[in-house]
């Protein structure tokens, strides 16, 4: 395993190398090379890391993208975005993830993981309007935190999340059912004061799924806050029923020392989720049967080979990669502490990333002292990210600068008052050296 010399951190240029055989690298798919409004009339996540996962009936479409967007070249785009941008000013912010294609994120006024850029929102009052290039999630939780009159644009509405779809509301109100009937009254508490199960769901999730935490005295968790998220939920209950990502649960509950056998997984399309009603007495966290797709492709074999032909190398992945990965790594954490890590690095250091390969090729390039690859050799980036297109975003910006909002995301106010009230819980539940 070799890392390229990436002085260009295009991942679609990458792309367009291998689909002409100018590259020996390898992709999931030659798709990828496609226009993503080649995908967009049809059923599914799109080429990339999700185009196995079962997308729900129902899932936003994208209509078709004019042909001037479509037929532009990168150049003739990237002009245009700036332009539009100069014309709105102070009226519009872009906020891009830390996922997204190269040629999108140089345009954002901020970047960040989801939460951040939510928050970064709230820096920019003036704005009318607010372009999350990101997905379907993202944008709703901006417009949960923003002004109701600033207008959450997703340039791509078939930029969902196959991890989010993968805890439905409806599955998980029948869930929570089920615990009743197997743990009794859910908002009783007992003689110590604490409830049954607390509902807690992972920032990747839908703003329904927000709302149902917040209902029933639930709480958000990041990566970054995981650990003391389940804290304050095990101060409040017997067990935390978490989800959707069962990797990030299980990582941070095991590193909390509980045990796995005290965790058993949640199957929604199973009674009881396929345990036993003693296994649920028993159980300290319920794992939601979900999974990151990008995250659930790296192994302990591309870590395996990866210490092999790169001796000294210093393995980091998420916490939503599958635990035997987490624990054959070196470190695991979040966007922010992979990104840290490595801009704390004084001396030259070669390191493995486990993570979204847009962001580690963007992390090579800004830190050519450090020898830096993605610990799958395979170009797959997230299917979901990268349907935003620059030409999204062009059509976006100048549809603003037209007077018109194209996309606009708005979470219903019955969902979106108890869903600021489990990101509030999120925001006063702090680690105690943060709050001493």
């Amino acid at each position: 395993m070799s890392s390229l010399p990436l002085l260009d951190p295009s991942v679609d240029h990458a792309l367009q190398l291998i689909v002409t055989g100018a590259s020996t690298e390898e992709t999931c798919t030659t798709d990828l090379a496609a226009g993503p409004w080649d995908f967009d009339t049809r059923p599914g996540y799109g080429p990339g890391s999700s185009m196995g996962d079962v997308i729900p009936t129902g899932a936003p479409r994208q209509g078709e993208l004019p042909a001037a967007y479509r037929d532009a070249s990168e150049e003739d785009l990237e002009a245009r975005i700036r332009t539009a941008k100069q014309a709105l000013g102070d009226r519009v912010v872009v906020l891009g993830h830390f996922y997204q294609r190269e040629e999108v994120v140089r345009h954002a006024d901020y970047v960040g993981d989801s939460f951040q850029l939510a928050q970064a929102a709230l820096d920019r009052p003036e704005a009318e309007a607010i372009v999350f290039c990101g997905v379907h999630f993202m944008a709703e939780t901006a417009d949960l935190l923003s002004r109701p009159d600033q207008a959450v644009i997703l340039p791509n509405l078939a930029a969902g999340c196959s991890m989010a779809d993968m805890a439905d509301i409806d599955q998980v109100e029948d869930c929570w059912e089920q615990l009743a009937d197997v743990y009794g009254p859910l908002d009783v508490p007992d003689a110590e004061g604490r409830v049954p199960v607390v509902p807690v769901t992972y920032m990747n999730s839908s703003a329904a799924i927000k709302g149902f935490v917040g209902r029933h005295g639930g709480i958000v968790c990041t990566s970054s806050n995981a650990r003391t998220v389940l804290e304050w939920a095990f101060t409040r209950g017997r067990r935390v029923l978490f989800f959707p990502d069962q990797h990030l649960g299980r990582n941070t509950a095991k590193a909390m020392g509980v045990p796995l056998e005290r965790m058993p997984l949640w199957n929604p399309r199973k009674a009881l989720g396929g345990s036993t009603a003693e296994q649920l007495e028993d159980a300290r966290v319920l794992l939601w049967h979900g999974f990151c797709s990008v995250h659930r492709r790296f192994t302990t074999a591309q870590i395996d080979q990866a210490r092999a032909e790169h001796p000294g190398v210093r393995v980091i992945v998420h916490p939503e990669c599958p635990m035997e990965v987490v624990d054959a790594a070196d470190e695991a954490g979040s966007t922010a502490y992979i990104r840290r890590a490595i801009e704390e690095a004084t001396e030259p250091t070669t390191f493995a990333i486990g993570t979204e390969i847009n962001l580690v090729r963007r992390l090579a390039a800004q830190h050519p002292q450090h020898e830096i690859f993605c610990l799958d050799p395979v170009v797959c980036p997230c299917s979901t990210m990268y349907r935003i297109h620059p030409g999204y975003l062009a059509w976006a910006l100048e549809e603003l600068v037209a007077g018109r909002t194209v996309n606009r995301i708005s979470v219903a106010a019955d969902v979106a008052e108890p869903a600021r009230v489990a990101l509030e819980r999120m925001l006063a539940a702090k680690p105690e050296a943060a709050s001493a």
